[in-house]
């Protein structure tokens, strides 16, 4: 075989595996769930549902356009490989696509639900008149008028609904644990946490959920050689945790934590800001906060550390 021979034969073998990796990152075909329903039921709550638990979610995405980003995730080789998008009437120029977008799909084997969210006219003129907004399609009309004309235009979409969910009486948590009940398989709902240390003396955190108070314990800042270190540092640490009280706080509030979590997790609360505190927000503190993290990592929590103002003067 000659030089160029082979580097015609080497070129084709890369050619084939180029087009072997293309067709395996096509079959690589991401789940499609399709979110509508009544404006006012709960599109936005299921979608965010869908968020929490890893889905790539596309709000008021045109149902001309489901194909292609369908498209486009299958050749994220497996990044992208669950897809939600919320149709709803704020793209009814667009909508009459949407039964064409189903059949390309259906040609081409993806797995695709609908969910439909549904409520009663009560319900959703009560909504309505709590956030003082008009519905989308009642026009000069009154807000039945504009609910009765979006029933009429979902009324073919419902019929093709693989699951309708009635949230005339539930509340936000109830719709999250119904989508969490469909969509999170037998895993339970993650939670992620974030310990954050702060300084009390620059304020509280804005975005704290639960705030503890780490300033009954003896302030390494006076102790000279402790002073130029933060609670990152070891000897510091150890300083921290020798003190009466310190490792039995940790114990006790790692255990309460627990318990907060299970809590949140029934409600279908995804997200957590625990800010932990002292005077500076550079010894005490942040020393806590990194043992808090570890504790609560070790416990399934998957957990980020933030210390506020550690570097602070």
């Amino acid at each position: 075989m000659t030089e160029r021979n082979r580097q015609e034969h080497g070129a084709g073998d890369v050619s084939t595996g180029t087009t072997e990796a293309g067709q395996a990152a096509e079959a690589a075909i991401p789940e499609l769930v399709i979110i509508s329903g009544m404006s006012g039921a709960g599109r936005s709550t299921a979608a965010k549902c869908l968020e929490d638990l890893g889905w790539f979610v596309v709000d008021n995405l045109p149902p001309a356009l489901i194909p292609t980003m369908v498209e486009l995730g299958a050749r994220s080789q497996g990044n992208v490989a669950r897809i939600a998008v919320v149709v709803d009437v704020r793209g009814r120029r667009f909508f009459d696509n949407l039964r064409e977008s189903l059949a390309d799909l259906d040609t081409k084997q993806v797995t695709r639900r609908i969910v439909f969210l549904e409520s009663s006219d009560e319900a959703l003129v009560r909504r309505f008149e709590s956030v003082r907004r008009p519905h989308p399609l009642q026009g000069d009309g009154r807000i039945v008028d504009g609910i009765a004309a979006e029933r009429d235009l979902l009324r073919e979409l419902r019929g093709d609904a693989d699951l309708v969910i009635d949230t005339s009486s539930l509340n936000v948590h109830e719709l999250r644990a119904k989508m969490d009940a469909q969509f999170a398989g037998d895993e339970e709902p993650e939670l992620r946490a974030t310990v954050m240390s702060f300084g009390y003396k620059y304020g509280l955190p804005v975005d704290a959920d639960l705030v503890v108070d780490c300033r009954f314990l003896p302030n390494p800042h006076w102790v000279p050689e402790l002073r130029p270190f933060t609670g990152l540092n070891e000897e510091v640490s150890g300083y921290v945790f020798d003190q009466p009280g310190a490792k039995e706080f940790l114990n006790q509030y790692t255990e309460l934590l627990q318990l907060i979590a299970a809590g949140y997790r029934r409600e279908g609360k995804r997200y957590v800001t625990i800010a932990v505190g002292c005077t500076g927000g550079k010894h005490r503190s942040v020393a806590m906060s990194e043992k808090l993290a570890a504790r609560l990592g070790s416990e399934g929590i998957e957990t980020v550390v933030v210390h506020r103002d550690m570097g602070r003067e």
